[in-house]
């Protein structure tokens, strides 16, 4: 079952990577164009992929097939204060680096070097965060602030005041994606905008697609594995350790992802005429994206998610933490982008 994950884990990769590179989708992008370009195109097929992922993913925990319960966004208790703190430095690292970490992968497919570095630092920064030299200094912030609240998530709160299962899961998850479906079609511009709408659509069945392989197609009580979905910010540093140290360790579901995404990536580019290599114009843009690469490291790691891995995959749990961490992302991108500093990088990528 374990090599179902992986080869699953791959497919869903290529498609995210593909689609990624012709739509664009990015969290970073597509604030910075509705902040400054009056262009909600993006954000709004953001909010589809958000509706879709939450809907499907709410369906299945309520059926049974997936126990939710199991992934690392319902964990009984959490540190609120770390996780938006996590979110908020994730959300400042993603604007300095002008974009994500799920789209640095994607870019690294078309021959952007820039984005290879972005990778790395990722990947380096949240393994000393999750289990090296910063590790100890996390754990003690989380032993200071950790909290465990009777309910972690809507279903959660809803079951405890007596509603069914399959209500509890359906009701909240069918008020929050229908307000993101309604955000996203009020516009007449993005109604047109058949790639985009396409592109946050796919985004979400393939979140749900992780959720239902790793939770239900790949489980094997003999050897279980994580039950997760899209989230690239350990699954990069796994990546990385893998690639460093391989034997002894075997690739997961994550590593597959990763993997999947840059190939995707790199195969549309080819096919469609968009491989170039590109690298930093200057020594001031290198410095400004490598501390962005390790706020997005250290960030994502105390959060426990990106921008896909809690904007997106931990929030379609409607776990709290998942929306006080993407609330942090937010925050944090707009501090970047519409603060006083103004650090919004030139829009290069």
């Amino acid at each position: 079952m374990a090599d179902l994950s992986v080869l699953s884990g791959f497919a869903i990769g290529l498609v995210f990577g593909s689609v990624g590179l012709l739509s664009g989708f990015c969290l970073m992008s597509s604030l910075r164009d509705l902040w400054t370009a009056n262009d909600g195109r993006k954000i709004r097929s953001y909010a589809v992929a958000v509706a879709v992922a939450m809907l499907g993913t709410q369906l299945v925990g309520g059926a049974g097939l997936v126990n939710l319960a199991a992934s690392i966004y319902l964990q009984p208790s959490f540190s609120a204060p770390v996780m938006f703190a996590g979110g908020l430095l994730f959300g400042l690292g993603m604007v300095l680096s002008n974009g994500c970490a799920s789209r640095a992968l994607v870019l690294i497919g078309k021959g952007n070097l820039r984005s290879l570095v972005v990778i790395m630092i990722i990947g380096i920064t949240a393994q000393m965060t999750l289990r090296g030299l910063l590790a100890p200094a996390r754990l003690m912030v989380l032993g200071w602030t950790r909290s465990t609240p009777d309910a972690v998530s809507l279903p959660a709160l809803l079951g405890k005041v007596g509603l069914g299962t399959m209500a509890a899961h359906v009701l909240p998850a069918a008020i929050v994606g229908g307000g993101c479906l309604a955000f996203a079609f009020a516009d007449r511009n993005f109604r047109r905008s058949y790639g985009q709408i396409a592109a946050g659509a796919i985004i979400g069945l393939l979140v749900i697609a992780g959720w239902v392989t790793t939770g239900w197609l790949a489980a094997d009580d003999f050897n279980p594995i994580p039950v997760t979905s899209l989230t690239f910010v350990s699954p990069i540093a796994d990546t990385i350790q893998y690639t460093m140290l391989s034997t002894g360790l075997s690739p997961n579901f994550g590593i597959a992802v990763v993997a999947g995404v840059m190939a995707g990536s790199l195969l549309t580019a080819v096919l469609t005429g968009r491989f170039q290599w590109e690298g930093y114009t200057s020594a001031a843009h290198m410095g400004r994206s490598v501390t962005g690469a390790a706020f997005m490291g250290i960030g994502g790691a105390l959060a426990y998610g990106c921008s896909v891995g809690q904007g997106l995959t931990g929030v379609s749990t409607l776990a709290m933490p998942s929306f006080i961490a993407a609330a942090g992302i937010l925050s944090g991108a707009a501090l970047g982008i519409r603060g006083p500093a103004r650090i919004l990088a030139p829009a290069t990528r």
